[in-house]
């Protein structure tokens, strides 16, 4: 149950970088909503993970695939540059997410 937590908070985290991308370009509402309410329910949800899951590895496991996850957004829907050294990094990310999990 805990992973699930974990997995729905970085999405909603996703989802609030997504907004606030959104809400920088054009101040509208529902962009402030899904900024705040993104980052509010993934910090929820992040929260309730930590009855299942030690804190430092549910929080470095929604780090990393929250920023995994919102270069990957911002690549594929708003154009951001993908190279080499960006995906090598992305790569580098989830290889130290699965090792540090592996150590646990």
């Amino acid at each position: 149950m805990g992973w699930l937590f974990v997995l729905v908070a970085a999405s909603c985290e996703i989802g609030g970088v997504v907004g606030l991308r959104l809400y920088s370009q054009s101040k509208k509402m529902w962009q402030l909503a899904m900024y705040m309410g993104g980052f509010g329910l993934s910090f929820f949800f992040l929260y309730q993970s930590f009855n299942y899951l030690q804190l430092s590895i549910a929080y470095v496991i929604w780090i990393g695939i929250g920023t995994v996850g919102a270069v990957v957004v911002n690549i594929l829907f708003f154009g951001e540059a993908k190279n080499k050294m960006r995906l090598v990094s992305m790569a580098a990310i989830i290889v130290g997410l699965i090792g540090l999990k592996a150590m646990a």
